[in-house]
């Protein structure tokens, strides 16, 4: 459980003590895309860029400091990854790196299941191609 804030912190970004933690997330989430053969090839080969968007982002949304959308505009997320082929594999592969690294984060249980079940709706969200199946 993280202990760096009060339980009374209105915010998940407060909870969990701020941006620190959610650039860890996006790095222990990143280490495990590297090698994976699904979503390797989505990504640009220097990763410093997705990092930083992703990070912003997140803390953007968990209720920190809103420098992504002054620095980028609204996150439109759709828009965004519409040029990546995203069906049920990547969506798949995406969530399960993300939940595992949500699940290492040391959150409350209820902390954690919010965060697991937004990005459960998230990937489902950004599939912009049919399955095969």
């Amino acid at each position: 459980m993280i202990e760096s804030e009060p339980a009374s912190a209105s915010t998940l970004y407060q909870r969990v003590g701020g941006a620190s933690w959610f650039e860890a997330l996006v790095g222990r989430f990143y280490s495990a895309v590297v090698d994976d053969p699904v979503l390797r090839p989505l990504y640009p080969d220097d990763l410093t860029g997705a990092r930083a968007h992703l990070s912003g982002f997140l803390i953007q949304y968990w209720g920190g400091p809103a420098t992504y959308s002054q620095e980028r505009g609204h996150p439109r997320l759709r828009m965004r990854h519409v040029g990546f082929a995203i069906g049920a594999p990547e969506r798949d592969a995406w969530y399960g790196h993300m939940a595992a690294a949500v699940v290492s984060g040391g959150l409350t249980p209820e902390d954690q299941q919010t965060m697991l079940d937004y990005f459960a709706m998230a990937a489902t969200h950004l599939v912009n191609r049919p399955s095969t199946a």
